[in-house]
C-alpha cells in the first residue's frame, strides 16, 4: 500500500474536505481514498449486454426481424399424457 502526502493544501480545501469526511462519517484520510477511487475506477457500462452486441453488429445489417403474422386466433396447449 502507498503512502501519499499533499502540501500546500489550502485552508478552505481541507475545511471542506474535513466537513464532507464528517457527512460521511469517515475521517479525511479515508474521505480521499474515496474521493480518489470514486474518480479514477472506471465507470460501469452505461448499457447492458444486449445493446453492446446490438451496437457490435449494427454496421453489418440484418438485424431486423419482422415479426410473424398473427392470421390465427390463440389456441390452447395441448399435453400428451
Amino acid at each position: 500500500m502507498a503512502t501519499l502526502t499533499v502540501r500546500g493544501l489550502d485552508d478552505e480545501t481541507r475545511a471542506r474536505l474535513r466537513i464532507r469526511a464528517a457527512q460521511h462519517g469517515r475521517s479525511m484520510e479515508a474521505e480521499v481514498r474515496a474521493i480518489l477511487h470514486d474518480l479514477l475506477m472506471p465507470a460501469p457500462p452505461a448499457r447492458g449486454l444486449g445493446s453492446h452486441i446490438h451496437a457490435r453488429f449494427a454496421a453489418i445489417g440484418g438485424g431486423e426481424l419482422e415479426p410473424p403474422a398473427r392470421d390465427e386466433a390463440p389456441r390452447a396447449a395441448v399435453f400428451d399424457e
